[in-house]
C-alpha cells in the first residue's frame, strides 16, 4: 500500500486523496486543519479504545473462572448476580431521567414503520434501499407468496384479481368507508373537500375524511389520491388504460405505500471491507448519497439501466395548496464497533487506527454535504448507529468520539446522533446507564437475536453446553431481553422522540410467513423493525397501518417490567441426553450456514447474501448469523457434545453441498476440490476450532485476516 506521512500518521495515499479531493470540497472544512485535528484526536482516543477492548478480555476471564470454580455445583443466581456486580459487569442503576435529544427528523421520532439495512459497498443496492421509501403494494403481493398460487412469467389476470381482493380488504380495515366496501366502488371523485365514492347511483364517503390529505389531477377525475393513516401515506392511482386498471371496477391501477421510512446504510456486518480500497468504496457511496448524486449503471436481462435517487413526491390539497413528501428513506450510517483496526492509516507507534474512529470522522465529513441540500435530514442531524458496544463506559467513549468529530468539522454540538445496538449482554443489563451516557444524542435502540445470542454463548461459554439454536427463541433470557429493551426505552422517554427497533426477518422468499409473524414487532412497541428488501418493506408497512405503535407504547408503560435476573438466565442444557442424529442435524445446519456465507465473504468480498440452508431455504446471512453458528459449535466442542473429527467430517460433507448450491455462479471457487488450499474453507474451520478464543466470539478478526490473505494472492 502506498502511504504518505501526515501529522504523525501514515495514510493510504488513495484514502488521503479521496478525503482531500472528493469528501472535503464543497464543505467549509480546511484540509490542513482537518488532518491536524484528525491526527490529534486519533492519537488521543486510540489508547482509550485499546483499554476498553482489554477490559472486555479481563472481564471475560473473570466470568470464565467463576463458572470453572463453580462447576458441578447447583447454579446460585443470587451469588452470580453479586459476582457480576463485584467485577462491575452489572452496575448500579441511578435515578430516572428522560432523554433530551433535539432536532430529530420525524421518521425517527413520530412515524413508525419498516427499516431497511443495506451494505454501503454496493451502490445499486444502496440506491434501491434509499428509494424504498415508496413501493407498489400490488407488485409486492403479486410477486411473492402472500397470495397463494403460481407466479406466472406473463401477466396473470386471475392472480391480479386475487391481489386486488387482498388490497381491498386491507383498505376496508384501515381506511373504511361509512357504509360500503372498497371492493364495490366504481368511481372516486373529490366533492366539497371530501372523497366521494360512487357505487352505480349510490354514494359513500370515508368514515374519517381527515384521512384524505391530497390528490393529483382533476377533482372529477383524479390521477391519484393520497391517504394518511397512523402518520403513513397511501397513494391510490387511477388509470383505465393500465393493464391492472382495465380489470378494476374503479380503474385503480396501483396502490403505492410509504414503506421504508428509514434505512441503515451499513459499514459493518453486511460488508467485507478490510483495507483502504474497500473503505474508500464504502465512503464514496455514502458521499454520493449525502450529495444526492450517487448513480449506478447495470445490465439486467440484456437491458441497460441507470439507477439514481428518486425525487420528492408532490400533490395538492383539496384547497389547492402544494404538498411535498420526501421521496427517499431517511438514511442512517452504521459505523463499525470499537474492536477492529484498519491498515489504511497507521498511528505514530506503527499500530493500525481503530476503524470506528476512522468511520466516525469520515462518514460525518461526507454527511456535511447534506447540511446544505437537506435531501436526507431536514433538521441538520447526522445519524450514526453504533454496534457492538459493551456497557456504559464504551457508550461514553462513543460520546467523546462524536464530540471530537463535531469540533473537527465545525458542527453544532449534538449534531451527531447515535443509535445504541443493544446486542451485547453487558449493554443489555446496563441499558439505562448506557442511554444516560448519550441522553442528548440518542435516537435508537434495538434488539437483535443473532448477535445477542452469540454474545450470550460466548459470555457463558464455561457454564455448560448451550441448548439447540432453535430453542433459544423460546428461552427465558431472550423473551425477557426483548421486553426489557422496550421497557427501558419507554422509561427513558423514547416514545415520540426516538426509535425502538426489532430485528431482521431473515427469509426474503417467505413473505406470507413474514406477514403472519412480523406484526408482533409493532405490537411489541417497536416503532421500527428490520426487513431484508424493498418488497418486504412495502409488505411490512401494512402492519403499521393495522397497529398504532404509539398507542401500544402507552399500554406497555403500564405492564409489569422485565427483570435483570431473568435476562441472566443462562441457556445451558440441563444434563443433555441428545441423540446422535439430533446432534449431527444441528451440526450440519450450523456448518451449512457458516460455509455458505464464509466462502463468499473470503473469496468474493460479499458481506451479506442470501445463502441456501440445509433445506435450500434462502436465508439472509451476515456476520451476526456467522457468530451464533460458529460459537454454538465451538461451545459444543468445548463441552464434549461432539468431537473435532466429527465436526471436520461434517464440514467436508457440507462443503460439497455448498459447492453444488453455487454451481451456477461463474465466480465461485469450489472448496471441495482442494480442502488444504482453500482459504475460505480454512477460515470456516478457524471460526469454529478457534472460536473459544475469539474476542467476544466475534468473527471479523479471522475473516479480515483470511480476506486480506485472499486479496494478497
Amino acid at each position: 500500500m502506498d502511504m504518505i506521512v501526515k501529522n504523525g500518521l501514515k495514510i493510504s495515499s488513495t484514502l488521503f486523496d479521496f478525503v482531500n479531493n472528493e469528501a472535503i470540497p464543497g464543505t467549509k472544512v480546511d484540509p490542513k486543519e482537518f488532518w491536524i485535528n484528525f491526527s490529534k484526536f486519533a492519537h488521543e482516543l486510540a489508547p482509550i479504545n485499546k483499554r476498553l477492548i482489554n477490559l472486555r478480555d479481563s472481564i471475560q476471564i473473570k466470568i470464565d473462572e467463576w463458572h470453572q470454580n463453580n462447576k458441578g455445583q447447583q447454579f446460585n443466581k443470587k451469588e452470580y448476580l453479586n459476582f457480576l456486580k463485584s467485577i462491575n459487569y452489572l452496575i448500579e442503576e441511578k435515578e430516572d431521567f428522560i432523554i433530551q435529544t433535539s432536532n430529530v427528523d420525524k421518521e425517527i421520532s413520530s412515524i413508525a414503520g419498516p427499516q431497511l439495512v443495506v451494505p454501503v459497498d454496493n451502490a445499486r443496492y444502496a440506491l434501491n434501499a434509499a428509494n424504498a421509501r415508496w413501493g407498489s403494494l400490488y407488485d409486492a403481493i403479486y410477486g411473492t407468496d402472500v397470495v397463494p398460487g403460481k407466479k406466472s412469467e406473463t401477466h396473470d389476470v386471475v392472480r391480479a384479481k386475487k391481489v386486488i381482493d387482498f388490497v381491498r380488504k386491507f383498505l376496508d380495515e384501515v381506511v373504511p368507508l361509512q357504509k360500503e366496501s372498497w371492493k364495490n366502488i366504481s368511481k372516486v371523485k373529490i366533492e366539497n373537500d371530501k372523497l366521494l365514492f360512487l357505487f352505480g347511483t349510490e354514494k359513500d364517503y370515508l368514515k374519517n375524511n381527515e384521512q384524505f390529505v391530497g390528490f393529483n389531477g382533476e377533482k372529477d377525475n383524479p390521477k391519484n389520491i393520497l391517504i394518511k393513516n397512523n402518520n403513513l401515506h397511501i397513494e391510490i392511482s387511477f388509470d383505465p388504460s393500465h393493464m391492472v386498471g382495465k380489470i378494476d371496477k374503479a380503474s385503480i391501477s396501483d396502490i403505492v405505500m410509504e414503506s421504508a421510512l428509514s434505512t441503515i446504510v451499513d459499514n459493518e456486518d453486511s460488508v467485507a471491507a478490510v483495507d483502504a480500497e474497500d473503505k474508500i468504496k464504502c465512503y464514496r457511496n455514502w458521499l454520493g448519497l449525502m450529495k444526492g448524486d450517487l448513480e449506478a449503471k447495470f445490465e439486467k436481462n440484456g437491458k441497460k439501466f441507470k439507477r439514481k435517487l428518486n425525487p420528492d413526491r408532490e400533490y395538492q390539497s383539496f384547497d389547492g395548496e402544494k404538498i411535498k413528501l420526501h421521496g427517499r428513506a431517511l438514511l442512517l450510517n452504521r459505523n463499525v464497533g470499537h474492536l477492529m483496526t484498519n491498515p489504511s492509516i497507521l498511528l505514530k507507534d506503527g499500530s493500525e487506527i481503530p476503524e470506528g474512529i476512522m468511520d466516525a470522522f469520515f462518514s460525518s465529513l461526507c454527511a456535511l454535504h447534506d447540511f446544505k441540500n437537506k435531501k436526507n435530514s431536514r433538521t441538520g442531524s447526522v445519524y450514526i448507529v453504533k454496534p457492538k458496544m459493551h456497557g456504559p463506559e464504551e457508550v461514553a467513549f462513543t460520546n467523546t468520539l462524536f464530540e471530537k468529530v463535531e469540533i473537527t468539522l465545525g458542527m453544532k454540538k449534538y449534531s451527531l446522533k447515535v443509535g445504541i445496538m443493544d446486542e451485547e449482554r453487558r449493554t443489555t443489563v446496563n441499558l439505562k446507564e448506557c442511554i444516560r451516557q448519550v441522553k442528548n444524542r440518542i435516537v435508537f435502540i434495538n434488539t437483535g437475536f443473532l448477535d445477542r445470542t452469540g454474545d450470550e454463548m460466548h459470555t457463558s461459554f464455561e457454564a455448560g453446553p448451550m441448548i439447540f439454536k432453535g430453542e433459544m427463541k423460546k428461552s427465558t433470557w431472550l423473551n425477557s431481553y426483548e421486553n426489557w429493551n422496550v421497557d427501558i426505552g419507554l422509561k427513558c422517554g423514547f416514545s415520540g422522540k426516538a426509535q425502538i427497533g426489532k430485528g431482521m426477518w431473515a427469509m426474503p422468499d417467505q413473505m406470507a410467513n413474514m406477514m403472519e409473524q412480523k406484526i408482533s414487532h409493532p405490537k411489541s412497541g417497536a416503532n421500527c423493525a428490520w426487513v431484508p428488501s424493498p418488497t418486504a418493506a412495502t409488505l411490512h408497512s401494512i402492519h403499521y397501518h393495522k397497529v398504532n405503535v404509539f398507542d401500544e407504547q402507552d399500554k406497555i408503560k403500564n405492564r409489569k417490567k422485565a427483570q435483570v435476573k431473568d435476562i441472566l438466565e443462562i441457556p445451558i442444557a440441563d444434563r443433555p441426553n441428545w441423540s446422535t442424529e439430533d446432534i449431527n442435524r444441528e451440526l450440519e445446519n450450523n456448518v451449512q450456514g457458516i460455509l455458505g456465507y464464509v466462502v463468499r465473504w473470503v473469496d468474493q468480498g460479499i458481506g451479506c447474501s442470501k445463502v441456501p440452508d440445509i433445506n435450500n431455504v434462502g436465508l439472509m446471512e451476515d456476520r451476526a448469523t456467522l457468530r451464533i453458528s460458529s460459537q454454538h459449535i465451538a461451545n459444543w466442542l468445548h463441552h464434549g457434545i461432539c468431537s473435532k473429527e466429527k465436526v471436520t467430517e461434517v464440514m467436508k460433507k457440507m462443503a460439497k453441498i455448498v459447492d453444488n448450491q453455487n454451481i451456477n455462479d461463474p465466480e465461485y471457487i469450489k472448496m471441495s476440490d482442494n480442502f488444504e488450499n482453500s482459504i475460505a474453507f480454512s477460515a470456516a474451520c478457524d471460526l469454529i476450532f478457534q472460536g473459544r478464543m475469539q474476542p467476544s466470539g466475534y468473527t471479523e478478526p479471522l475473516l479480515h485476516k483470511k480476506r486480506l490473505e485472499k486479496k494478497a494472492n
